[in-house]
């Protein structure tokens, strides 16, 4: 099993030579950081001044990172990556916005995906973002137990309705959902509706997963604790572990209101956190389930030797390993190839209202100069092999 990250034939075996060039060309310039500052800044000038540049938007960098434009565009991407063995989670990347309007449009848009999704063996997950479903403010609010006028505690009791009618739909149909994280100042508030609903929805197996960021140094004590709980009210427990997206903006703000960092020290602190909270949920598969979110090869080897460890078969369906689609495919296929669980979050929506999300991966990927170098290191061999 050593070393099977570096089989690129299999990893690239989806993308023809356009398609494999296309790769290259976009990674190069995402190695260039000043490149990045320049495209975004235009590409933001351009929607914003309403230039016609949605066709060569799509034909770069939106097909190259999202299944399409609706459920339905997203189907060719689907069967293509599940032929291979590799699931698709049905990711609705607009972002969330703070009036009632947009917030009841995102639950109708996830009910619509757990619908689309149900008949489907290719797509076995939904996803919702807990800021898709109410403003930032109310959730920060009730993180700091601060009190709430009359009109505030209606809209908390919507919000709660959004979580419960899209939990409850996912446990009628049985399709797992993921919760994704939030910033640490409103996350409190998103852990207690996510637990209510475990308690609810995840009696016999997982079906609502919370998502813990383990850059933070206080998350694996919170699974500790819910673990407790669970054992205790008799509920399973859904995990999904990233490593975490917001750091600048935890630091930042934890120097601006004087409080410490939730954030780990250093990399290799948060690289440590990741592999124990991993290595705690595999030791408790019969009450934890686990859908490994990571681009790092590294933990990715560590959860296979654990399993192989501990005897779990490849497809034991309490574990999944997810990447995004269009990054790190030399984890996603080699392992689906030697038949572990795998799901690629397949972002779509209307191009205009998904670059944000788009941006936003270009200037990570341009922030973690090892993960653009590696994805460039294999698509150059590939090209190599192919004689490009």
């Amino acid at each position: 099993m050593n070393r099977i990250f570096e089989d690129t034939s299999t990893a690239f075996s989806l993308k023809s030579d356009s398609e494999l060039e296309r790769a290259y060309f976009l990674f190069k310039m995402i190695a260039n950081e000043p490149l990045v500052k320049i495209g975004t800044a235009m590409t933001n000038f351009a929607l914003k001044a309403k230039l016609p540049v949605d066709g060569l938007i799509r034909a770069t960098v939106f097909d190259h990172f999202c299944g399409g434009v609706s459920e339905e565009d997203c189907m060719p991407v689907v069967d293509k990556m599940w032929s291979k063995g590799v699931s698709s989670v049905l990711d609705y990347s607009v972002e969330g916005k703070d009036t009632e309007d947009p917030l009841d449009d995102a639950l109708e848009k996830t009910l619509k995906i757990l619908n689309f999704v149900k008949e489907l063996d290719a797509i076995p997950f939904a996803v919702f973002k807990p800021t898709g479903y109410g403003r930032v403010a109310l959730f920060q609010k009730i993180g700091e137990g601060k009190p709430l006028s009359k009109k505030e505690k209606q809209e908390w009791d919507r919000v709660k309705v959004r979580f419960e009618t899209t939990c409850k739909k996912a446990y009628d149909l049985d399709v797992s959902l993921l919760i994704d994280a939030e910033e640490s100042w409103m996350q409190d508030a998103a852990d207690d509706l996510v637990e209510e609903m475990m308690r609810k929805y995840n009696k016999e197996k997982a079906i609502v997963f919370n998502t813990l960021q383990l850059y933070r140094w206080d998350r694996l004590d919170y699974l500790k604790e819910l673990h407790s709980k669970a054992k205790k009210e008799g509920f399973k427990i859904g995990i999904k572990t990233v490593r975490g997206a917001y750091m600048e903006k935890e630091n930042e703000r934890a120097i601006e209101y004087n409080y410490p960092t939730p954030i780990c020290a250093t990399k290799s602190e948060s690289d440590l956190n990741y592999d124990e909270t991993v290595a705690y949920i595999v030791e408790h598969l019969d009450s934890i389930s686990l859908f490994s979110g990571t681009h790092n090869e590294l933990s990715s080897y560590k959860l296979m030797e654990l399993m192989e460890d501990k005897g779990i078969p490849h497809d034991d369906k309490r574990v999944w390993f997810g990447q995004l689609y269009g990054m790190s495919d030399h984890i996603s296929y080699n392992l689906a190839d030697k038949g572990f669980n795998v799901a690629k979050y397949l972002p779509f929506g209307p191009v205009r209202d998904v670059m944000p999300y788009l941006i936003r991966r270009a200037e990570e990927n341009t922030s973690v100069a090892g993960q653009t170098n590696r994805e460039l290191e294999l698509i150059k061999k590939e090209r190599r092999r192919r004689k490009l």
